[in-house]
């Protein structure tokens, strides 16, 4: 029989670590972690930060521009998932939905499917879907790029904002004065890449690594384990989520993603540019790449008073931004973080 909740938090705080900094990297887990309400549960030396779980999140402000710009051309209906709909750009209040205000079409879709039936319908317009997303969402955008592919329907095209999660970890490990001892792993991910997607935090890094469900009991295990890590000083890869995640992951959605998408550098709020974090379609699929049939370029770094960017990698808690609560709230965002539904300062708002 598992332990209750209780039974965990009293065995945490039976552990003997010194000051403990754990980074989620779900924002899932962001989210449920706010909602359970758990972090008043751990004891004072052991503290959880958000890293960078959030795909709308680490999209950066310069990005969204040009996403603006192209949702005014008039062939053109944009679609995508709801929480881009109210991320603004570089200029506060200026949002997809702002856009869809003056003219332009933006359509909300449920799955990269959703925009794929959108071209069958509208011959007669451009139909590009933005691919955001982590490995979770890959497979699903390229089975709709394979079978716009195979049904002919070249008015379909795919702006791949789509990233991976390995290199921005190293990114992260990479920065200046980075001060955390463990990763909560996304379960999500973790479905498509198995456990073996993160081996290289415990055999390069000598990170503890904890790949985590959602439940609070699931949260409060997996931090239970980082620490006994920890203390023992013995790092190393575990499965929480094992009624989800397998070893080796799913081989036929990573082989779906890898006929689909090829590594390139991509730009990362918070983080820069990174080599080979993002995911663009590979050169025999680039009649559907929206970025090639637009040509669409993405001007430098944008300057915005949000602090998303520190949010995500651990250097700030969402309440310490200035803007939070006042300039910034999930009715009059100034970020991405305030905005999505897995966003660290739409959690804090919430919850704490």
């Amino acid at each position: 029989m598992k332990p209750s909740a209780a039974e965990l938090v009293a065995a945490i705080r039976a552990l003997p670590v010194g000051p403990v900094r754990l980074m989620e990297v779900c924002g899932t887990h962001t989210m449920a972690i706010a909602e359970a309400g758990i972090r008043s549960l751990l004891p004072e030396n052991v503290r959880l930060l958000s890293g960078p779980g959030c795909p709308v999140c680490v999209t950066p402000a310069e990005v969204i521009d040009a996403v603006l710009a192209l949702a005014m051309e008039k062939h053109v209906i944009l679609a995508s998932y709801g929480d881009m709909i109210r991320v603004p750009g570089s200029t506060p209040g200026d949002s997809l939905q702002r856009r869809r205000a003056l003219g332009a079409d933006v359509r909300v879709c449920y799955s990269p499917m959703d925009a794929l039936d959108l071209a069958a319908e509208n011959p007669a317009k451009e139909v590009v879907f933005l691919g955001v997303g982590f490995e979770t969402t890959a497979p699903g955008t390229a089975a709709s790029v394979l079978s716009a592919a195979g049904r002919g329907l070249r008015n379909f095209s795919v702006w791949s904002m789509l990233k991976t999660v390995e290199p921005a970890l190293r990114a992260l490990m990479a920065m200046d004065g980075f001060n955390v001892q463990g990763f909560l792993c996304p379960g999500h991910v973790a479905t498509i890449l198995g456990e073996e997607g993160f081996r290289f935090l415990p055999e390069e890094y000598g990170m503890p690594a904890v790949i985590s469900g959602f439940e609070p009991e699931d949260i409060l295990r997996s931090v239970y384990r980082l620490l006994k890590q920890i203390a023992e000083e013995k790092p190393r890869v575990e499965n929480e989520y094992t009624r989800a995640v397998r070893p080796e992951g799913n081989p036929l959605a990573k082989e779906s993603m890898a006929r689909c998408f090829a590594p390139r550098s991509d730009l990362w709020r918070g983080l820069g540019e990174i080599p080979a974090s993002g995911l663009g379609l590979r050169e025999e699929l680039a009649a559907f790449d929206a970025e090639k049939k637009f040509g669409v370029r993405v001007s430098g770094p944008a300057k915005t008073a949000c602090r998303c960017g520190e949010v995500i990698t651990g250097r700030m808690d969402p309440a310490d931004c200035p803007l939070f609560g006042a300039r910034c709230t999930p009715e009059d965002p100034v970020g991405p973080c305030m905005v999505s539904s897995e966003g660290a300062c739409a959690a804090w708002y919430k919850y704490q």
